[in-house]
């Protein structure tokens, strides 16, 4: 249970958390777990399992979710999946439960992939929102309508208390549902997702779409309550030239609202919010990123806007990590870091979380700035000015977890583990925020990895 920094008064709590905080600093805490376990196997639910239930009534709205709608947390995008026929596009909402005196219209599209035609996808913006506020809202027609709620953020603050959990490469296991039960336990008011979500191109023909639309209900027990903020992996990609389907990210990109416009980007792929005390950045790290490209173009601009008297944390979300000690995927993320890595270090971002290793894994502040390989500054190095960097790929999607780690343990890796689990990040305020690694164990929510971090700029 999370307690406040008011509240550890006593000195040898004090010492025991400075303690901690030195000995990451210094880089003498390396751990690699040795714990790999999975309570279930790595295949998907099936599909008449009742976590993917059809809601009753004729036309129901499915596969419900929101993601913030625009810059400061205002405004939600409301989006969902009419089955049958277009239906209502209208949300109804207010203040008070199954009273509702507002209403905003929204859009609608759909697609086919191979012979698989999509519903009716809705997305709707509900903006001039007030801050801190519970919503009701309602979809649907007639005896097929239903209804939800979501709480929006503090205002723009840097004292503004706010926890994010973080997810990637979730998938629709009964791992991915242990994941997702344990992290609605955690007190999480949003969800940074760090790409890879259905796992449907693992599929073929009709079965891809299917099986976007069964994850999509699978997740709408968390993400029709609050926000998941998107970013998109390798698995959201889906080129499959053998059933006539070669444009990048087609199912994701009708799918997967996202508030672009609102920081000015051209593209749904990136993009950045603030929420509470956080300023959040979000990279694909499977679009063009290198000197002069619209994503280059655009963090440019972006990191420029960032104002850490508003919001002190400064959060950047990837698919593919620009660390890791894992065997899988390893390096992958080296081009990027590259081209970002001293724009990163120069902005003193706080954290950079990314998914793809299906594990676990947390770094010191390193960087890699000097690189070198004439003069032979080949290594990074520690760098109190350098982001921690996060592997979060641990959601449980089908593929399995990703147990092979480089062997020694590099210097600039605190802790790695190849386990199922989810992350929450509690701000407290400007200065401190509590990290925790969850370890889906046996069907229970184990905090394994937790550090106290203190904030970059302040």
């Amino acid at each position: 249970m999370a307690v406040s920094f008011a509240k550890l008064v006593p000195l040898f709590q004090i010492m025991l958390y400075l303690t901690l905080l030195l000995s990451l600093n210094n880089g003498t805490a390396r751990i690699t777990s040795r714990f790999i376990r999975t309570e279930w196997p790595s295949a998907d639910i099936p599909l008449h399992n009742k976590v993917f239930d059809i809601p009753k009534g004729h036309n129901a709205p499915q596969q419900v979710r929101i993601t913030q709608g625009d810059y400061d947390g205002k405004a939600v995008i409301i989006s969902w999946v009419t089955p049958n026929e277009l239906g209502s596009n209208r949300v109804q909402y207010g203040k008070l439960e199954k009273k509702y005196d507002s209403s905003a219209e929204g859009t609608v599209t759909n697609y086919t992939f191979y012979k698989y035609k999509s519903g009716y996808i809705h997305h709707c913006l509900v903006d001039d929102l007030e801050y801190d506020t519970k919503y009701y809202y309602k979809i649907g027609d007639g005896d097929s309508s239903r209804e939800f709620w979501f709480q929006t953020p503090p205002k723009i603050h840097p004292d503004a208390p706010y926890t994010f959990g973080i997810i990637g490469d979730l998938g629709q296991t009964y791992n991915s549902l242990s994941t997702l039960k344990h992290y609605m336990q955690s007190g999480g008011q949003s969800v940074l997702f760090l790409g890879d979500l259905s796992y449907a191109d693992r599929y073929e023909y009709n079965d891809v779409g299917i099986r976007w639309d069964s994850w999509g209900r699978f997740i709408e027990q968390s993400a029709a309550y609050q926000p998941w903020i998107w970013s998109a992996g390798n698995h959201e990609i889906e080129f499959m030239p053998n059933m006539g389907e070669v444009i990048p990210f087609k199912s994701y990109l009708h799918r997967i609202a996202t508030p672009y416009t609102a920081s000015k980007s051209t593209n749904p792929l990136w993009y950045a919010i603030r929420r509470a005390s956080a300023h959040i950045i979000v990279l694909s790290s499977y679009s063009p990123y290198v000197k002069y490209t619209p994503q280059w173009w655009w963090l440019r601009e972006e990191l420029k806007k960032v104002d850490r008297e508003k919001t002190p944390w400064l959060i950047v979300l990837m698919h593919v990590p620009l660390y890791s000690s894992n065997v899988v995927h390893y390096m992958e993320g080296e081009s990027m870091r590259a081209v970002f890595e001293s724009w990163f270090v120069h902005s003193r971002v706080d954290f950079i979380f990314a998914g793809h290793v299906h594990a676990y894994e947390r770094s010191y502040r390193i960087s890699n700035i000097h690189y070198n390989f004439t003069s032979g500054d080949r290594y990074p190095v520690p760098d109190k000015s350098a982001p921690v960097y996060l592997t979060v790929g641990d959601g449980g999607n089908q593929e399995g977890l990703a147990g092979r780690f480089l062997d020694p343990q590099p210097n600039y890796s605190a802790f790695r583990e190849a386990s199922y689990g989810h992350s929450t990040l509690e701000i407290k305020n400007r200065t401190h925020a509590f990290y925790h690694w969850n370890r889906n164990d046996d069907g229970n929510k184990v905090t394994t990895d937790s550090v106290v971090f203190h904030n970059q700029y302040w």
